[in-house]
C-alpha cells in the first residue's frame, strides 16, 4: 500500500500556524502487534473530537498510515480510492491534530481522538461526515438539505 513518494514514517507533514503543535504518541511494538489489519492490510479508524466527542469521520489506515499517525501526532490515512496515502487536511486546511489513538478489545477498530482546525472534517464542507440520520431525508451537511455528490475529498 505504498506510494513511490510516500513510503517512511520520516514523511511527516510539519506544525502550521493554527498555534497547535503536533505530538506524537508513545506506543510500543507489541501494542503495534496487537493490531488486527484486515484482509485488505486495513484497519477502520474512527476520528472524534477530542473537545466535544463528536464522531468527525472514519478512515482506514494501514501499518504505515498508523505508524505516520503515532509517530506524528497527525491523523494520516490509506485512501482506498486514490490508492496513497493522506494526511487529513493538508490539503483543505481542516487538519487534525491527534491527542490519543485506542484500539477496541479485538484491535481490529481504531478510535483517534482530535483537535479538529478549519471547518470540520467532511469533504462536503460540514463539521461531521456523519450529518445524514435515517428518518431525516433532507439532511444536508449544514441542515440545507443539500445532496452529497459523494466525491472523495483530497483531504
Amino acid at each position: 500500500m505504498e506510494s513511490s513518494s510516500d513510503t517512511g514514517v520520516g514523511d511527516m507533514a510539519p506544525p502550521v500556524a493554527s498555534g497547535r503543535v503536533a505530538a506524537p504518541v508513545p506506543f510500543s511494538e507489541a501494542e503495534i502487534a496487537a493490531i488486527r489489519f484486515g484482509v485488505d492490510g486495513l484497519i477502520p479508524a474512527i476520528v472524534q473530537d477530542a473537545g466535544d466527542g463528536t464522531v468527525l469521520m472514519i478512515g482506514y489506515m494501514d501499518d504505515t498510515a498508523l505508524r505516520r499517525t503515532l509517530s506524528s501526532g497527525r491523523s494520516w490515512f490509506w485512501s482506498r480510492s486514490r490508492q496513497e496515502y493522506w494526511c487529513k487536511g493538508e490539503t483543505s486546511g481542516d487538519r487534525q491534530w491527534v491527542r490519543s489513538v485506542h484500539y477496541d478489545c479485538d484491535g481490529d477498530a481504531l478510535l483517534l481522538t482530535v483537535d479538529q482546525d478549519g471547518a470540520g472534517a467532511c469533504h462536503t464542507g460540514a463539521r461531521s461526515c456523519f450529518y445524514r440520520a435515517f428518518g431525516d431525508p433532507g439532511g444536508g451537511p449544514d441542515g440545507d438539505r443539500g445532496v452529497d455528490d459523494g466525491a472523495p475529498a483530497p483531504g
